[in-house]
Parts: C-alpha cells; structure tokens; sequence
C-alpha cells in the first residue's frame, strides 16, 4: 500500500501556524506532491459542526465533556480525511492533532495526562504523524501577542493564566522525543526555512525506502 505524508503543526493559538500551513503547501506541490490542508477540530463535515460548539463562546462545557468532543471530532477526521489521503499517497498538513488536545486538556484544563494519551491513542487508531513541528514562542513574544489579540471564540476567551499554561506545555511538550521545535518568534520566513529543512530530509528518507 502507498503511504503519503504526515504533518501536523502545533502551537498555541496565534503562534502563525496557518501562515506556515500556507507556505509548506505551496512548496510542497512546487515539488510534485499532492497536498491537503486540514485542521483540528475540523478537517470533515461532523467534524467541523463539533468545531463550532466547542468555538462557540454561548456553549459551557465541562472540562471532560470538552476532552471527549475533541476526541470525536478526531477519530471521524482521522478516518474519513487523513487515512484515505495517506493511502492514497498524498501529502497531509494538519493544523493540531493529539499534541493539542494533551496541552489544552491536559496542562491547561488539569485533566489526567494518562487519560488524555489514552483517548488520543483511541482516537487516532495509533496513527501518528510522520513529523510534528511544534512552535516555541518566547515569553516576551507570546505577552506581545497576547496584549494586542482579541479572543473571538470560546478557547480564545480563556483567562491569560489558561493561555499561559498552554504556553508552557508546549515548551515541554517541544522536547520531547520524536518532536521537531522551531522557535515561532522568528519572521515567517525564517521559520519557513526550518520547517522546509526538516521535511526535505524526511523526503529524502522516504524516496531512499522506497527505491
């Protein structure tokens, strides 16, 4: 069976992962691939009405009740948008994946880690992604960020000490074995350059495979 590519790119909110989602894509079919952009929560018609309950600032939902929404968006995505592309051979860029749902879960909400990697593991049916790019934003820049955003949706919404603990779990989370940090401070296309760097090599290693 042909196998496509995986990648997903993490961060907090306003850390510019949509701008890099752009960028890539447009490299990525300069080269011949066929791409497809998606995002969590979304990405598939169920999914996407999930999306907008959990966005929507009317809707109260319990820390847990918020975990298990997350998780359905994503196994009907992982399904229904992300492993037929893989099969198919096609390049998938995903704006969030699991690595979300343990820092804003997880760290954020305080939910049970174990039980956050246990529904993701579920959800995702063990599919992970061939490289997630996770984007580090400096203290400094994320206070910057934070003083001039205005929050529209319901996660957006959170107090500065919610937002401020996503931050740091993906500091943590960006060291961890198996995850490729770029730091998100930078200008576009200094991140750019990283983010092409380290997908040309998995490429590169793919083509070597498959030869």
């Amino acid at each position: 069976m042909k196998k496509g590519l995986f990648i997903v790119l993490e961060g907090p909110d306003r850390s510019g992962k949509s701008t890099q989602a752009a960028l890539l894509k447009a490299w990525l079919e300069e080269l011949g691939h066929e791409v497809v952009v998606t995002r969590e929560p979304g990405g598939t018609y169920l999914s996407e009405k999930i999306r907008k309950i959990l966005l929507d600032p009317k809707s109260h939902i319990e820390p847990m009740t918020e975990l298990f929404l997350y998780e359905t968006s994503r196994i009907k995505h992982t399904l229904e948008k992300i492993m037929p592309a893989l099969k198919a051979g096609k390049v998938i860029i995903s704006d969030r994946y699991t690595l979300s749902t343990t820092a804003y879960q997880g760290y954020g909400r305080g939910l049970d880690l174990k039980t956050v990697e246990t529904l993701n593991r579920i959800a995702t049916l063990n599919l992970k992604p061939d490289v997630t790019i996770v984007f580090d934003i400096p203290d400094k820049v994320f206070a910057q960020r934070e003083r001039l955003a205005q929050g529209s949706d319901r996660i957006e919404r959170e107090p500065s000490s919610f937002r401020k603990r996503v931050n740091k779990a993906y500091k943590i989370l960006s060291r961890k074995p198996g995850m490729t940090r770029v730091d998100g401070g930078r200008p576009v296309e200094a991140i750019q350059k990283d983010i092409r760097a380290r997908v040309q090599k998995i490429l590169k290693r793919l083509a070597t495979k498959s030869t």
